[in-house]
């Protein structure tokens, strides 16, 4: 039963097994009679001392394993070997210095290419082999290079950024096998030259439009063919669109703006009562209403009589202001409008044709009101014209601004996109600028001929092309023409052959998590095996 839960230590013989806290305590020692030595390879019998060693193991049932191994020490027979004694190992178990068995250190080492440092650390603590971060980052280090092979048919070359904007490395990718097979620390010509010389099995190399791959390619390989990358292609000819169409942006500014039926509304609209009318309202009813009235009525009885305001307040055992209040209505219902019974008309009221009149006339801005009215001698606050005006607003239709006309960037985008992507209104603006410039019709066709181009990928027709562009007075597009004839023989086989670099930008995006999860550890020896040796 032990032999088949844990298989690798079957060759041992078990001398106990045992638990000591989390972790499986296994006892044993070898059963060979002889060892080979590690440094000569000769084989002795000579037994010269015994020590026990503590290997961890793989975790068993979700526990720790730990091997207390007995292993013995012998004697080297061979006089010219510099080792006077050796330990035998467990072929498949342990290895000299190892800390770790032999299935639980790949495990590890997979652990590291994965994940790195941090992230692989916390996964062994669930995996009940923890170790430490630096553990980890050294074994990777500790792994063999990857054996040179020979180059591959189709190879893809393209940089990333060690440092960016400062330091870049060059990634070589294997486009048949979707595989990397070198990382260079540089970004040089010389450097893929040099590369390509030790490896004369490169038929084809896929690269963006960089001038130093280029030569490099030329120098290193110069039976392979070069492959332009046709997004590159396509977005140099992007920049040539935007910057034509940013010398005719004059065009923008007459598109006519095409609204949906559906977002017409058909309600009339319903303007603010007019100036001058009366907001019609019921008269107050209630006790308090009433008190009021008495009050108002028997404050005007007494003046009527000839009493002042002092001997009212004390007959009446009210506030003389109160008093006064009542005396200078002229009708208990001035004291009962807005809020309730005693209160003054708010002073924007004497202020409200004014504001009605300023209203019709399309002047709905809050703060613009209060300023005029302030200038008139309105000694309120701001907060009061506001909400004075609110009920107003739903009861008014404002007329929208017209919408502001179309960037460069988006009138660019329909030069670029597949008509069948387009909608009406785009396809509607398309129309009325290329009918309105020539310049831009002629692009439009330019473009339209390219595109066809690319996806056939019938690159014969470059140099007809490049012909019809030159013929036309399009500064810009004949920039791009231009660098299109000095890299002539890679931009046509990147419209004619199917190669192109999308597996190597994708490698690239690859790298730049590498380098992220390594928390600023990326040197270059480090990335390189990440790189190559994962899975």
């Amino acid at each position: 039963m032990l032999a088949v839960l844990i298989p690798h230590p079957s060759g041992l013989q078990i001398d106990g097994v045992c638990r000591s806290g989390r972790s499986v305590r296994i006892r044993a020692r070898t059963r060979a009679s002889q060892a080979a030595c590690s440094r000569c390879g000769m084989v002795s019998q000579r037994v010269h001392s015994s020590y026990e060693r503590r290997v961890c193991d793989t975790a068993v049932g979700g526990q720790e394993t730990v091997l207390h191994l007995r292993v013995r020490r012998f004697r080297c027979g061979n006089d010219d070997c510099a080792a006077t004694t050796f330990a035998e190992q467990v072929p498949g178990l342990t290895v000299r210095y190892g800390r770790y068995s032999v299935p639980l250190r790949t495990l590890l080492q997979t652990i590291a290419l994965a994940l790195g440092g941090r992230a692989g650390s916390r996964l062994t603590c669930r995996l009940a082999a923890a170790v430490n971060r630096m553990t980890l980052i050294r074994m990777i280090r500790s792994l063999p290079d990857p054996e040179p092979t020979e180059g591959p048919q189709v190879l893809g070359v393209d940089d990333f950024a060690l440092r960016r904007g400062r330091t870049y490395g060059t990634i070589l990718i294997d486009i048949t096998a979707s595989r990397p097979v070198d990382v260079l620390p540089e970004r040089s010509s010389d450097a893929l030259a040099a590369w390509l010389r030790d490896r004369p099995g490169v038929e084809i190399v896929c690269r963006d439009r960089a001038g130093c791959y280029a030569d490099g390619a030329a120098r290193g390989a110069p039976q392979a063919i070069q492959v332009a990358d046709r997004w590159h292609m396509w977005r140099n000819l992007g920049d040539a669109v935007e910057r034509t169409v940013t010398k005719h942006r004059a065009h923008l500014r007459d598109l006519a703006v095409v609204t949906p039926p559906d977002e017409v509304t058909a309600s009339a609209p319903v303007t603010a009562p007019p100036a001058g009318e009366p907001t019609p309202s019921e008269p107050r009813s209630g006790r308090l209403a009433e008190r009021t009235r008495e009050r108002h009525a028997l404050v005007h009885e007494l003046l009527a009589q000839g009493r002042d305001l002092r001997e009212i307040a004390r007959e009446l055992n009210l506030a003389r202001n109160t008093v006064r209040r009542f005396a200078r209505a002229s009708s208990p219902e001035e004291l009962l409008v807005h809020n309730g019974p005693g209160q003054r008309p708010k002073m924007i009221e004497e202020y409200a044709g004014y504001l009605r009149q300023r209203w019709e006339q399309g002047c709905t801005n809050a703060e613009h009101l209060f300023q005029e009215v302030k200038a008139m001698g309105y000694r309120g606050i701001g907060r009061s014209v506001r909400e004075y005006v609110r009920p107003w607003r739903s009861q008014t239709t404002i007329a929208l601004p017209p919408p502001s006309p179309p960037t460069v960037r988006q009138a660019t985008a329909w030069f670029l996109r597949h008509p069948d992507t387009l909608d009406a209104d785009e396809h509607q603006h398309l129309q009325t600028l290329t009918a309105a410039c020539p310049a831009l019709a002629a692009l439009r066709e330019h473009v339209r001929a390219f595109a066809q181009m690319m996806m056939h990928l019938t690159g014969n027709g470059l140099e007809q092309w490049m012909k019809q562009v030159q013929a036309d007075d399009l500064p810009e597009l004949h920039s791009f023409v231009t660098g299109l004839r000095r890299d002539f023989d890679a931009a046509k086989a990147g419209l004619t052959l199917p190669h192109s670099s999308g597996k190597v930008e994708g490698h690239v995006n690859r790298v730049k998590m590498l380098k992220r999860q390594m928390y600023g550890r990326a040197n270059p020896d480090l990335l390189r095996k990440r790189v190559l040796l994962a899975d």
